[in-house]
């Protein structure tokens, strides 16, 4: 607007601006004024103020929380687009996953660990592999919210000192041999200490426990202090499932799920994300599974800045094998179109091998197919360029 008088919007609210300010369905949207354009793009509201500053709308509290020009594309570098999971105690050598890999034309590969030694050690050795094959890895650090006798953290600070140690610790091992990214936890929104209703889709702050979401953000915040204090340049990504801006929304700006603000502000160098196929195309993402959906790329592409990763992604384990090569060909071409426009830097296949047929691409050493020719034949008929 203009010249349209208005906007309808996919939930059919109509959007209007009087005077420098925004109305939907005639009542004035959260604080807003010096209106000069109204956005309707990716399934969200965007607005940019008289002074070039654009805001995308945070319908459950009708905020608006400052972000870039959701249109402009964001190309990545080529380079480790095409990615892969694995696990560290694989029986698979070094070297046999770096044949495994390149054979797969992936050049990205995501394996997780503790601060164990055990765990540190096998990871170790895949670093010193594959940083001479020329293949990218992200270290998943596998801190939770809970200490060692299975006892949620007693806070914030407990928390971020036990996982910037744990930080501190896997990056000092990895650093040597060519690691610069790290992912700090896994799912950690998802815990059960964390998430009121698993089934709920997190686009909503309030979907998440007030209480204890100091402790995630503790631990969250810890991870990436821990790795920068020994590895200044290393990029630290914060994991997200389903459509959890809720959570990422409120742990950037640091507020808490009941809307009050001022506390700690976590800011990552990489969106991570997981969308495996019964959370929705990630593209047009609904609440809770259905309704109106958003383009959650697009989105964190404007209010974070930061190149995003899809760091696990598969069709629903119950699905057949041609099912699975339909949905791996389906879902890499939309990542494929969308990776010079959207910022995505990388997308990771879950996972190799996870010794049954539910998941995995490979089984001891085998490739289950159509998945593997699947995935294999979209690599090498679209390049990483």
């Amino acid at each position: 607007m203009p010249p349209a008088s208005s906007i309808t919007d996919n939930a059919g609210g109509v959007w209007t601006v009087s005077n420098g300010i925004i109305y939907k369905n005639g009542v004035a949207v959260g604080p807003n004024f010096n209106v000069a354009l109204v956005l309707w793009y990716g399934g969200r509201m965007y607005h940019c103020n008289t002074g070039g500053q654009f805001y995308v709308n945070a319908e459950v509290a009708n905020a608006w929380l400052p972000c870039a020009d959701p249109r402009l594309a964001v190309a990545q570098t080529a380079g480790g687009f095409y990615g892969m999971n694995g696990h560290f105690d694989y029986t698979y050598t070094p070297a046999q996953l770096v044949t495994i890999l390149k054979a797969m034309g992936c050049t990205s590969y995501r394996v997780g660990c503790t601060s164990d030694p055990t765990q540190i050690n096998a990871v170790v050795k895949l670093a010193q592999t594959f940083q001479s094959a020329g293949i990218q890895l992200l270290v998943l650090i596998n801190q939770g919210l809970y200490d060692s006798s299975g006892k949620l953290f007693s806070g914030e600070s407990t928390a971020y000192s036990a996982a910037y140690s744990t930080g501190s610790t896997v990056a000092r091992a990895l650093m040597p041999y060519g690691v610069t990214m790290y992912e700090c936890g896994n799912e950690l929104t998802r815990d059960g200490a964390i998430i009121l209703d698993s089934t709920n889709a997190g686009t909503k702050a309030l979907d998440f426990n007030n209480a204890n979401w100091p402790v995630m953000r503790g631990v969250m915040r810890g991870m990436i202090d821990g790795v920068k204090s020994v590895q200044s340049s290393a990029k630290c990504g914060i994991n997200f499932c389903v459509n959890d801006i809720g959570a990422s929304d409120a742990l950037w700006e640091g507020t808490q799920p009941d809307g009050s603000s001022g506390y700690p502000t976590v800011r990552w160098d990489i969106t991570t994300w997981h969308n495996y196929e019964v959370y929705g195309d990630i593209f047009n993402i609904g609440t809770d599974g259905a309704g109106p959906g958003i383009d959650l790329p697009a989105y964190c592409k404007a209010r974070y800045g930061v190149p995003f990763m899809i760091t696990e992604w598969n069709a629903s384990p119950e699905q057949t094998e041609t099912y699975r090569a339909n949905y791996i060909t389906t879902q890499l071409n939309e990542f494929y179109q969308a990776r010079k426009t959207h910022n995505i830097q990388s997308v990771m296949y879950y996972v190799l091998d996870s010794g049954n047929e539910t998941f995995g691409i490979m089984m001891n050493g085998t490739p289950i197919n159509p998945s593997y020719s699947a995935f294999t034949s979209f690599t090498a008929s679209n390049p990483d360029n």
